[in-house]
Protein backbone atom coordinates (compact mmCIF):
# COMPACT_ATOMS: atom_id res chain seq x y z
CA UNK A 1 0.00 0.00 0.00
CA UNK A 2 1.46 3.36 -0.93
CA UNK A 3 1.93 6.03 1.70
CA UNK A 4 -0.83 8.19 0.20
CA UNK A 5 -3.55 5.54 0.13
CA UNK A 6 -2.35 4.28 3.49
CA UNK A 7 -3.08 7.69 4.99
CA UNK A 8 -6.49 7.74 3.30
CA UNK A 9 -7.33 4.30 4.66
CA UNK A 10 -6.26 5.15 8.17
CA UNK A 11 -8.08 8.48 8.11
CA UNK A 12 -11.32 6.96 6.79
CA UNK A 13 -11.26 4.12 9.32
CA UNK A 14 -10.30 6.51 12.13
CA UNK A 15 -13.31 8.71 11.32
CA UNK A 16 -15.68 5.73 11.28
CA UNK A 17 -14.19 4.40 14.52
CA UNK A 18 -14.51 7.80 16.23
CA UNK A 19 -18.19 7.83 15.24
CA UNK A 20 -18.55 4.32 16.66
CA UNK A 21 -17.04 5.56 19.92
CA UNK A 22 -19.54 8.42 20.07
CA UNK A 23 -22.40 6.03 19.40
CA UNK A 24 -21.28 3.63 22.14
CA UNK A 25 -21.18 6.53 24.60
CA UNK A 26 -24.68 7.58 23.57
CA UNK A 27 -25.93 4.00 23.91
CA UNK A 28 -24.77 3.95 27.52
CA UNK A 29 -26.66 7.19 28.15
CA UNK A 30 -29.80 5.74 26.54
CA UNK A 31 -29.55 2.72 28.81
CA UNK A 32 -29.33 4.98 31.88
CA UNK A 33 -32.31 7.05 30.74
CA UNK A 34 -34.27 3.88 29.99
CA UNK A 35 -33.59 2.44 33.46
CA UNK A 36 -34.89 5.61 35.11
CA UNK A 37 -37.92 5.72 32.80
CA UNK A 38 -36.95 9.10 31.33
CA UNK A 39 -38.62 8.64 27.94
CA UNK A 40 -37.96 12.22 26.86
CA UNK A 41 -34.20 11.78 27.40
CA UNK A 42 -34.32 8.37 25.73
CA UNK A 43 -35.94 9.87 22.62
CA UNK A 44 -33.54 12.86 22.60
CA UNK A 45 -30.56 10.52 22.81
CA UNK A 46 -32.02 8.32 20.06
CA UNK A 47 -32.12 11.42 17.85
CA UNK A 48 -28.47 12.13 18.70
CA UNK A 49 -27.50 8.59 17.72
CA UNK A 50 -29.45 8.98 14.47
CA UNK A 51 -27.59 12.24 13.77
CA UNK A 52 -24.23 10.49 14.10
CA UNK A 53 -25.41 7.49 12.10
CA UNK A 54 -26.71 9.55 9.16
CA UNK A 55 -23.35 10.49 7.63
CA UNK A 56 -21.67 7.40 9.09
CA UNK A 57 -24.06 5.06 7.30
CA UNK A 58 -23.73 7.03 4.06
CA UNK A 59 -19.94 6.65 4.12
CA UNK A 60 -20.25 2.93 4.73
CA UNK A 61 -23.02 2.18 2.24
CA UNK A 62 -21.89 4.50 -0.54
CA UNK A 63 -18.13 4.22 -0.06
CA UNK A 64 -16.88 1.33 2.06
CA UNK A 65 -19.36 -1.47 1.40
CA UNK A 66 -19.58 -1.45 -2.42
CA UNK A 67 -15.99 -2.61 -2.98
CA UNK A 68 -16.33 -5.16 -0.16
CA UNK A 69 -19.60 -6.58 -1.50
CA UNK A 70 -17.95 -8.50 -4.32
CA UNK A 71 -15.90 -10.58 -1.91
CA UNK A 72 -18.26 -10.57 1.10
CA UNK A 73 -21.79 -10.20 -0.32
CA UNK A 74 -23.64 -11.90 2.55
CA UNK A 75 -21.78 -10.00 5.24
CA UNK A 76 -22.35 -6.65 3.53
CA UNK A 77 -26.04 -7.45 2.97
CA UNK A 78 -26.43 -8.29 6.66
CA UNK A 79 -24.77 -5.02 7.72
CA UNK A 80 -27.05 -3.03 5.41
CA UNK A 81 -30.14 -4.84 6.72
CA UNK A 82 -29.06 -3.99 10.26
CA UNK A 83 -28.69 -0.34 9.24
CA UNK A 84 -32.29 -0.33 8.01
CA UNK A 85 -33.62 -1.96 11.18
CA UNK A 86 -31.72 0.38 13.51
CA UNK A 87 -32.59 3.48 11.46
CA UNK A 88 -36.27 2.49 11.52
CA UNK A 89 -36.45 2.20 15.29
CA UNK A 90 -34.41 5.37 15.87
CA UNK A 91 -36.52 7.20 13.29
CA UNK A 92 -39.66 6.66 15.33
CA UNK A 93 -38.32 9.28 17.77
CA UNK A 94 -37.46 11.79 15.03
CA UNK A 95 -39.90 14.43 16.28
CA UNK A 96 -40.93 13.40 19.79
CA UNK A 97 -41.27 10.55 22.22
CA UNK A 98 -43.04 7.77 20.33
CA UNK A 99 -46.55 7.09 21.60
CA UNK A 100 -46.10 3.34 21.09
CA UNK A 101 -45.51 1.87 24.55
CA UNK A 102 -43.35 -0.89 23.02
CA UNK A 103 -40.88 1.59 21.56
CA UNK A 104 -38.51 1.81 24.55
CA UNK A 105 -38.06 -1.97 24.61
CA UNK A 106 -37.69 -2.10 20.82
CA UNK A 107 -35.13 0.70 21.04
CA UNK A 108 -33.12 -1.27 23.58
CA UNK A 109 -33.22 -4.29 21.24
CA UNK A 110 -32.11 -2.13 18.30
CA UNK A 111 -29.27 -0.66 20.34
CA UNK A 112 -28.12 -4.16 21.26
CA UNK A 113 -28.05 -4.97 17.53
CA UNK A 114 -26.19 -1.70 16.92
CA UNK A 115 -23.55 -2.55 19.52
CA UNK A 116 -22.99 -5.98 17.97
CA UNK A 117 -23.02 -4.36 14.51
CA UNK A 118 -20.23 -1.98 15.56
CA UNK A 119 -18.14 -4.89 16.80
CA UNK A 120 -18.68 -6.77 13.52
CA UNK A 121 -17.57 -3.76 11.51
CA UNK A 122 -14.50 -3.12 13.62
CA UNK A 123 -13.49 -6.78 13.85
CA UNK A 124 -14.27 -7.84 10.28
CA UNK A 125 -15.32 -5.14 7.79
CA UNK A 126 -12.65 -2.57 8.66
CA UNK A 127 -9.75 -5.06 8.66
CA UNK A 128 -11.01 -6.54 5.39
CA UNK A 129 -11.14 -3.06 3.88
CA UNK A 130 -7.64 -2.22 5.05
CA UNK A 131 -6.35 -5.45 3.53
CA UNK A 132 -8.15 -5.33 0.21
CA UNK A 133 -9.19 -1.85 -0.93
CA UNK A 134 -7.10 0.14 -3.34
CA UNK A 135 -6.40 3.82 -3.79
CA UNK A 136 -9.49 4.44 -5.95
CA UNK A 137 -11.69 2.81 -3.30
CA UNK A 138 -10.28 5.02 -0.53
CA UNK A 139 -10.68 8.08 -2.74
CA UNK A 140 -14.34 7.16 -3.26
CA UNK A 141 -14.81 6.78 0.49
CA UNK A 142 -13.18 10.18 1.08
CA UNK A 143 -15.43 11.74 -1.57
CA UNK A 144 -18.54 10.44 0.21
CA UNK A 145 -17.21 11.75 3.54
CA UNK A 146 -16.52 15.15 2.00
CA UNK A 147 -20.08 15.25 0.68
CA UNK A 148 -21.90 14.07 3.85
CA UNK A 149 -19.62 15.39 6.59
CA UNK A 150 -19.72 14.17 10.17
CA UNK A 151 -21.21 15.22 13.48
CA UNK A 152 -18.13 13.95 15.30
CA UNK A 153 -15.30 16.46 15.60
CA UNK A 154 -11.81 15.40 14.67
CA UNK A 155 -9.44 14.96 17.60
CA UNK A 156 -7.30 17.91 18.56
CA UNK A 157 -3.67 17.21 17.67
CA UNK A 158 -1.33 16.95 20.64
CA UNK A 159 2.21 18.20 20.65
Amino acid sequence: MCEYCGRQALSAIADLTREHDDIVTLISRVRSAHVTGDHAATARLARQIAAVLGPHTAVEEQGLFPPLAAEFPDHVAKLIAQHRYIDGVLGEAADEVPADSTWPARLMDALHVLREHILAEQDAAFPAALASLGTADWEAIEAVRARVGTTTPAPTPTR
